[in-house]
Order: structure tokens, then sequence, then C-alpha cells
């Protein structure tokens, strides 16, 4: 029985692609934890994680992937987010397979580790790996069952420095389900704006309970310590707002809060320990 279970995956590994391109630090993160991390060949810019990608050829952004870079690799398989149409049909036109994928929310990133290993050959893992983080974040869901959620502000965007120019996740972004999941609840829970700017008279008007700003931060390598001590610093100018007087604001840099992939669950449980 064994030896024709390894038979079998032998014969789907064979027929499955092993030249993939990823165009988003989330396909990555998936595509290791899958186990196709051997069969990559090229990453986007802002893939940091896991460590081995940092060895890897890079085709550009998720917004801009460059097309001649990812053709002189020759891959059989390139990872495509499903609203960058221009670059799928220049690859299409190459004769080069896409895998077109959206992982906006959390249920199409769940499902999205599911998607990936099938299209790798690795059907049972991406199953698994989708089942594990479900779970995972269903017990930590359960943990906050029936207690009164406390509101939670997240910032991905603001000018250097200073505290205008916000964004924050609204009501779209996986984000949202994760802030929810981990016993909090958006304050921008019903923006129909998947990532609205907000002015600091929104913020004292929303008064958010916890305040976590990455909006400097958003590339997030080489952050130092000291930087997100400015960034509360730059906070505490603002004694009005209830997260500041509470000293319930923090900053924060790292890719958990901005990757919707398999480390969603390190994300939520981050939420959790704010949240308390």
């Amino acid at each position: 029985m064994r030896l024709a279970v390894l038979l079998f995956a032998s014969i789907a590994a064979f027929g499955a692609p092993q030249r993939i391109i990823s165009t988003a630090p989330s396909f990555t993160e998936t595509l290791y934890a899958v186990g196709a991390g051997a069969r990559v060949v090229a990453v986007s810019t802002y893939c940091h994680y896991p460590a081995a990608v940092n060895k890897l050829p890079r085709v550009g952004s998720y917004l801009q992937p460059n097309v001649e870079a990812i053709a002189r690799l020759r891959p059989d398989l390139v990872l495509v987010h499903s609203e960058q149409q221009t670059t799928l049909t220049q690859l299409a036109g190459l004769g080069i397979k896409t895998l077109s994928l959206r992982n906006t929310n959390l249920e199409e990133t769940l499902r999205s580790a599911t998607v990936i290993g099938e299209a790798v050959g690795l059907a049972s893992q991406g199953a698994a790996l989708e089942a594990s983080i479900r779970a995972k974040l269903a017990a930590l869901e359960k943990r906050s069952a029936g207690k009164t959620p406390r509101t939670l502000m997240f910032i991905v965007g603001r000018t250097p420095g200073r505290l205008d120019g916000m964004i924050a996740v609204g009501k779209g972004s996986f984000l949202n389900e994760v802030i929810r999941i981990a016993g909090g609840k958006n304050v921008l829970f019903d923006s129909p704006v998947t990532y609205p700017k907000i002015s600091m008279e929104a913020v004292l008007r929303l008064a958010p309970d916890v305040i976590v700003d990455m909006g400097d931060m958003a590339v997030t390598t080489g952050v130092t310590e000291e930087h997100k001590r400015s960034v509360v610093k730059l906070w505490e100018s603002q004694p009005g707002v209830g997260a500041v007087a509470e000293k319930k604001v923090f900053a924060v840099a790292a890719d958990i809060f901005v990757v919707p992939g398999p480390r969603v669950v390190e994300a939520a449980e981050a939420f959790a320990a704010m949240l308390r």
C-alpha cells in the first residue's frame, strides 16, 4: 500500500510544473508551505519569506511584473493575481501557462492553499494546509467567543513622520476578518472602500480602543525598533485619542500583517495579544 502511494505521488510530481514563478509574496509563501519551494525559480521584488527566496531572481513587483524577465527564465507556470489582466494576457500570448489567483479577502486566501497545491501537483498538501489554517483560526476565534469585542484601527499608509495622509483597513481586506477572529472589531468594518483614506478627525470620531500603525513601514525590511518607537511617540501628540491614553498604540513592521498567505494565523495571534 505504501509503495502504491509513493508511486502515485511520483507520477503526479512528474507531470507537475518544475519551473514556477511567483509574482506576489502570498503566492510565494504558499508554494513553500505546500512543499513546492524547490521548484520556484523566481519571485517578486517584495518576497522576503522564507529566507530561501532571498537567493532567487526577482521579476518585478506585484503591480508591475517584468514579463520579459519572466519569459527569459522559461517557466512552466507563473502565479499571477487575477487583477493583473494585462500581465495574464501578455504571458498567454507568449505561450506561458499561468495560474490566476485572487486572495483579497480571507476566504479567498484560505482557498488559495488548495488551488495552488492542485496546480503544482501537491493537492493533498494544499488541502491539508488549508484545513490546518482554518482549524487554528477557529480555535483562536473560540477563545474570544462571548467577549465584548474591542475596536481596532489598522493603518497601512501614512505620510512619513506625520499623522495625515492615513489609509486604513476597510471591509474588503482579509485583515477585516482576521481582526474579528482575534476578538476585535475593525472600526471601519462597514467601509465600502477596501482601504479608505481617513483624517485625524475621523480617528477621534471612531475612537478605536487599539491602533495598529504600519503607515510608513510598508517596506518591512530594515525597520528599526527606534523607528517603531518614533511612531508611537508621534501618536502621543494626540492624547485625546482613547487608544493613545490607554497606551494601546502599536507600531508594526511585519509581512504577516500585509501578506494574505499561510501566516494569517500569526497575524491573528498578534492582534489577539494587542486586544487584551
